[in-house]
């Protein structure tokens, strides 16, 4: 399985968090396919709405999400988080039926919601790994936070590090928690922290910065999820430059793309494919 691989080869978690500004959560009770909402039983009318809001809001994912326990529930749930580097924004709207999405702006629709959410990547369908690892620590979370905090959620990116977890607004991203490992990562998320064992990005940076990112904080020991923020980048020959503020100082980070050894990337993979690694210099520079 793609996510044992991965661990026997001791893959970096680091960089790895897919890139996301916005999140399109719609409570879906049917079965997933491997393409979730594509091959869904929503309308053409509400397939073609989610897909226009992909196409004119760059890095937007739409996800379903599920509750065993609202089954019978007759109304749906959808939420909509902006995860930004900072005044990260998480909204809740209630729905009759799907349609209803079709006259709403996602942008501005909902009650702001003041707690943390947590989405488990579920999605069997789609990588068995993520059934196998997702649906122990699902419980596992919904045992140690409050009803409607934690959600399964369809695919999420980086099925070879199950159990995935992702906690918005924030847009963290944490790969490869056990059931057992699940409370460090939900109450450093409840002091608006980070927990390096188990980080591989947040949603809002490119893979070269979430790499820039973790190598401060790893060199300064700055956790607070806002602790560390980008100030610009550019280009170099051998990658990128990345600067960041953390604390009273400023970190100047080289990162650079390696391509690892051949592996299945996913348990459905028919070839072998080389995963892209982006790596910090240890320790960063101060900036001068």
């Amino acid at each position: 399985m793609c996510a044992e691989t991965s661990r026997a080869d001791a893959e970096s978690l680091a960089a790895t968090a897919s890139r996301v500004d916005r999140w399109i959560l719609l409570e879906y009770r049917g079965l997933w396919a491997h393409d979730a909402v594509d091959d869904s039983t929503l309308s053409a009318e509400v397939k073609a709405h989610l897909l226009a809001q992909r196409r004119d809001h760059p890095h937007t994912r739409v996800l379903f999400v599920r509750r065993t326990e609202r089954r019978r529930q007759k109304r749906l749930v959808a939420y909509i988080a902006r995860t930004r580097e900072a005044r990260s924004e998480l909204r809740r709207l209630e729905l009759d039926r799907y349609d209803d999405l079709l006259g709403l702006d996602l942008g501005l629709a909902g009650a702001v919601v003041e707690h943390p959410l947590f989405l488990v990547c579920t999605h069997g369908k789609h990588d068995r790994c993520c059934a196998k690892y997702g649906r122990p620590l699902y419980n596992a979370v919904c045992d140690q936070v409050e009803e409607d905090w934690a959600w399964q959620s369809s695919h999420v990116g980086g099925d070879r590090f199950a159990g995935n977890v992702v906690t918005l607004p924030d847009g963290v991203y944490y790969g490869r928690v056990e059931p057992s490992e699940a409370w460090p990562v939900l109450e450093s998320a409840l002091r608006g922290e980070i927990y390096l064992p188990h980080y591989r990005g947040r949603s809002c940076h490119s893979f070269p910065v979430q790499a820039a990112d973790r190598a401060v904080r790893e060199a300064t020991g700055l956790c607070g999820v806002e602790d560390v923020r980008l100030l610009g980048g550019s280009r170099t020959e051998g990658g990128w430059r990345v600067r960041l503020s953390a604390g009273a100082e400023e970190y100047s980070v080289d990162v650079r793309r390696e391509d690892g050894k051949p592996t299945h990337l996913t348990c459905s993979a028919v070839g072998l494919r080389r995963p892209k690694r982006f790596v910090a210099e240890t320790p960063p520079a101060r900036a001068s």
